[in-house]
């Protein structure tokens, strides 16, 4: 391994309730009443992709651009008022990873600005090598194409890559890109199924040097 891959949603921050609670309220904006759950099989996806399938199926009137803006305004301003913290364990584990001089990014189908407010808010920024959002790529998870940016941003093979994930789309993404894969059963992302991943964890402070080393030898 010569790199660790983070997503954002629900590995860094506990954001799918987040996502969950404010969707709704933009359906609910928009006068369309929907239950969270149903949101499930989104998370992982651009905004542009999940907001061009609800566009068509709930009849939508606005454009896609007009409803992610004001969803991304809710965000980002529930992001800098909210009591906050990382998930526990993540900070450590950065400071490992770092400590080791492994090649660390991120890669996340959340908007560049969103990423951005999150990093901000916890001063991890500076932590990661390169930063990918599905913004910058021309399909979104469960495609490959964050993942490959990252690891071309990062100067190292797919194969040389453990990817640390929450949902099926990205881990389904992360092996589409020839890596390897951590699946995190977070709770607060809904059903996931992450039975494609090389190993799942409950707990972040569950991966550790041992755990990597041992994922990497048995080369996923």
């Amino acid at each position: 391994m010569r790199a660790f891959i983070f997503d954002m949603d629900g590995v860094i921050i506990d954001s799918e309730p987040i996502h969950f609670r404010l969707d709704t309220a933009t359906m609910e904006h928009y006068g369309v009443a929907i239950a969270p759950h149903e949101l499930e099989r989104f998370v992982g996806m651009t905004n542009p992709e999940m907001w061009a399938i609800l566009k068509e199926q709930y009849k939508l009137a606005p454009d896609s651009t007009e409803i992610i803006e004001y969803q991304l305004g809710t965000k980002i301003e529930y992001v800098q008022s909210a009591t906050m913290s990382p998930i526990e364990g993540i900070p450590e584990l950065l400071a490992e990873l770092k400590g080791k001089q492994i090649r660390i990014g991120l890669a996340s189908s959340s908007p560049i600005r969103f990423i951005e407010a999150v990093l901000h808010r916890f001063k991890l920024q500076e932590l990661f090598d390169c930063i990918v959002s599905g913004e910058e790529v021309e399909r979104g998870k469960p495609e490959p194409d964050v993942y490959l940016e990252a690891a071309r941003q990062l100067g190292v093979e797919p194969k040389e890559c453990i990817v640390l994930e929450d949902s099926r789309n990205g881990v389904r993404a992360a092996k589409s890109a020839g890596m390897s894969c951590i699946g995190f059963a977070n709770p607060n992302s809904g059903n996931q199924d992450l039975s494609l991943a090389d190993a799942i964890v409950h707990s972040i402070r569950e991966i550790n040097s041992l755990f990597m080393e041992e994922l990497s030898r048995k080369g996923g």
